[in-house]
């Protein structure tokens, strides 16, 4: 009971009173998730990822601009898709720093999703962090599970407020930014990224506010108070399975 009153007290405080229940979830996304095309194995996740609930937060609508930065394997890139359908536009964006971590692995990994005839309206690439832009203003830069490791030592000192500071050009006045991950615990330090893979929520609220982003607020449909914080969200039984925060900020109209 400790452990559950002071997880929900740190929620609170870090979202200044602005932990937001799940938005209703539009036709178009509960559609966008039982797409036919979609993946069995993307599938088999849904109940640990909550991909509606996190689609109607994150403002992802038909004929949207969407980036889904360091989208892995493509799991919401392929929702994203579906949703924002043909008169939308998705960019997968991943760093290339990645090659010299996956060689091969990653470039297979662009070149399937770019092949994709279920997504025709992806765009994937590799893309040094440094380097981050778009083609276009986008009405939404997302990244799920992987914010952390922009501090990880394998990303070459990526300068994580050069990066920010990119997303807020990309973006669109009043475009979001989404970012989720697996949380650290209250008060852990940046280097918890590199030990555990995990990030403190206020760590990441800190780094985009000082990008110029306004704080909207926070889903908690992934939040687990039973975590306690530390396990690498690698060991057996972990990835999916963790505390996970949703943070939500907005570029100013102005």
């Amino acid at each position: 009971m400790r452990k559950l009153i002071a997880a929900c007290t740190a929620a609170v405080l870090l979202s200044g009173g602005a932990a937001l229940a799940a938005a209703a979830v539009p036709a178009y996304i509960t559609a966008a998730v039982a797409t036919p095309t979609r993946p069995d194995t993307d599938r088999q996740r849904d109940p640990n990822r909550a991909p509606a609930e996190i689609m109607a937060f994150a403002g992802i609508k038909p004929g949207a601009r969407v980036v889904d930065f360091w989208q892995g394997g493509g799991y919401f890139t392929r929702l994203f898709s579906a949703a924002v359908g043909p008169n939308g536009k998705v960019y997968a964006i991943s760093p290339k720093e990645l090659e010299a971590r996956f060689g091969d692995r990653i470039t297979q990994l662009i070149a399937k999703l770019n092949a994709d005839p279920n997504t025709p309206n992806t765009t994937a690439a590799l893309v040094p962090v440094a380097q981050f832009s778009t083609p276009e203003p986008v009405d939404v830069v997302f990244t799920m599970q992987n914010y952390h490791d922009l501090h990880a030592k394998f990303m070459e000192g990526t300068d994580v407020m050069v990066f920010n500071r990119a997303v807020y050009r990309a973006l669109k006045p009043g475009g979001l930014y989404i970012v989720g991950d697996h949380a650290a615990a209250e008060g852990s330090p940046v280097t918890s990224s590199e030990t555990l893979h995990r990030i403190d929520p206020a760590i990441v609220r800190r780094e985009v506010e000082a990008a110029g982003f306004e704080y909207v607020g926070s889903l908690d449909v992934l939040r687990l108070a039973s975590d306690p914080h530390t396990a690498k969200i690698f060991e057996e039984g972990q990835h999916d399975h963790t505390d996970r925060f949703i943070l939500k900020f907005r570029k100013p109209r102005h």
